[in-house]
């Protein structure tokens, strides 16, 4: 499947979010959780930068509202999930990081 030009490359901040909600739906606060735990305090995402980003996916279809059922005892807090195509384009990013990894690798490993 060939990706929209505007799809690829995710910012940091969209790969982490969609990292963090490829194995559940999750709200605002754990996604900011996940992404500080994963990048071992490297990335820190604020509430403003989340919010915008999150609207920005669901605009792309990368992300959805999960269902109201999964939202558990705070029903104020708004639960998200990753779609198909959020799926399908977090796997193309790894595929495009990795192979940049790999050509920078071959060009350092040829000069040493």
């Amino acid at each position: 499947m060939e990706l929209s030009k505007d799809l690829l490359p995710l910012t940091e901040a969209f790969y982490y979010i969609l990292v963090a909600l490829y194995p559940r739906a999750a709200h605002g606060y754990a996604m900011m959780q996940d992404v500080e735990k994963m990048s071992a305090g490297r990335v820190r995402i604020g509430a403003g930068t989340l919010y915008t980003a999150l609207n920005t996916l669901q605009k792309k279809g990368l992300i959805e509202n999960a269902p109201e059922a999964d939202v558990g005892a705070d029903s104020r807090r708004k639960l998200y999930a990753i779609t198909e195509l959020g799926r399908t384009v977090l796997k193309a990013e790894m595929e495009r990081m990795e192979e940049l990894l790999s050509n920078a690798r071959s060009a350092i490993a040829n000069v040493e």
